[in-house]
């Protein structure tokens, strides 16, 4: 605690716009913290915080806040106030939970939440429109919310957890460069994977998957696609119709043998299977 309180007595006399409190064993925020309204930069990793108290939204000038490897349960709902944040990384926390207020971040490019203990996401989370990476990996979602499909400035999405189906609204993410949803319990894909014509990357490993649809043949920008430890039984013909494939890795299914079409993959560099 001293350290931090001379971090933040030197950040006061200088007008100091980054304050780096990290590893500094703090289990709450010294209140002098919320008088740094100009601060744009805040990293509160690994510390022993139980929570963020309400004093967090005085910071509005904050562009980047880092809270990873705490123990917060819940966020206050003035988190909502920080509305110039671009990124904000909760990573390995106990959340339970992301408030609704969570949706006024509307300039947020970059929201890590993984290692948590979310079930679900907020329908709020919607209005993020100018996120570009969002990082669920290893929680306990079940689904995602139909208001996933509103974040089209999307490239790269990574869930991980207990999903059981993909929203058909997963389409609309057609900035989407990689997705990847492996280790959750999906049974099957959603037709409207197809519209993300711009996907390089799709891992799938680790799922329920019995049949792959069709229209995975309309990636046609993939390099990239991991089935593995699923349970196919067959790939589709259209496999054939990814030809900047250079990866691809299929084991650990129950393929007893592979589509013809396979030989189409003139850029397959190598072949798992």
């Amino acid at each position: 605690m001293a350290d931090a309180l001379s971090l933040i007595a030197h950040a006061a006399a200088t007008s100091a716009t980054a304050l780096d409190l990290l590893g500094c064993d703090l289990q709450q925020l010294p209140p002098d913290l919320f008088m740094l309204t100009q601060l744009t930069f805040l990293n509160l990793r690994r510390n022993k915080l139980t929570s963020l108290p309400a004093e967090i939204g005085q910071l509005t000038q904050l562009m980047t806040l880092v809270v990873e490897n705490n123990l917060l349960t819940s966020l206050p709902a003035e988190i909502g106030q920080l509305t110039q944040l671009i990124s904000l990384n909760l990573r390995r926390n106990k959340l339970t939970s992301l408030p609704a207020e969570i949706g006024q971040l509307t300039q947020l490019m970059t929201l890590s939440v993984g290692s948590n203990k979310l079930t679900s996401l907020p329908a709020e989370i919607g209005q993020l429109t100018q996120l570009i990476s969002l990082s669920v990996g290893s929680n306990k979602l079940t689904s995602l919310p139909p208001e996933i499909g509103q974040l089209t400035q999307l490239r790269y999405l990574s869930v991980m957890g207990k999903l059981t189906s993909l929203p058909p609204e997963i389409g609309q993410l057609t900035q989407l460069i990689s997705l990847d949803v492996k280790e959750n319990q999906l049974s099957e894909l959603p037709a409207e994977i197809g519209q993300l014509a711009q996907l390089t990357s799709l891992d799938l490993r680790g799922n329920e998957l019995t049949s792959l649809p069709p229209e995975i043949g309309q990636l046609t920008q993939l390099t990239k696609l991991v089935v593995e430890r699923n349970k196919l039984t067959s790939l589709p013909p259209e496999i054939g119709q990814l030809t900047q494939l250079r990866y691809l890795s299929v084991k650990s299914n129950e393929l007893t043998s592979l589509p013809a079409e396979i030989g189409q993959l003139t850029q397959l560099r190598r072949l798992i299977e």
